[in-house]
């Protein structure tokens, strides 16, 4: 009777710390799936800032090329790009100064608006602003 009543006490005892150990494995796990689902978000959000940078960045240098070239830029227009399109409105100088609109539409639906000044004298943008 002694005997039996000591392997009872061994499965009251294996029970509770594999259910600890489970519970601990798991909630690691988890801990490690979600850790890794964030870092695979942030990554991807940071290819659509830089994407989105490089979007307008791109169109402050078309709108630079076609000053130096002595063209006039056209109070409207659109630059597509791969994964979306920048139109473009330009308003009438006040000095030397040019401001011209850009609304950069993404095909994920996401859109950013910027502001570049240009300065006509030099034909180049000496100041950005971006608008939320």
């Amino acid at each position: 009777m002694v005997s039996g009543h000591m392997r009872n006490n061994e499965n009251g005892f294996t029970y509770p710390l594999t259910l600890a150990v489970v519970i601990l494995f798991l909630l690691l796990f988890t801990f490690r799936v979600e850790q890794l689902l964030t870092e695979r978000k942030l990554s991807y959000e940071n290819t659509i800032i830089l994407q989105e940078e490089y979007y307008f960045h791109s169109s402050v240098k078309k709108i630079e090329e076609i000053m130096q070239s002595g063209g006039v830029i056209p109070s409207k227009g659109t630059f597509t790009y791969l994964k979306g399109s920048i139109g473009f409105q330009a308003d009438i100088p006040i000095g030397t100064v040019q401001k011209i609109n850009f609304t950069l539409r993404m095909h994920t639906g996401t859109t950013v608006v910027g502001r570049g000044f240009f300065d006509i004298a030099s034909k180049k943008m000496i100041k950005w602003i971006e608008i939320y």
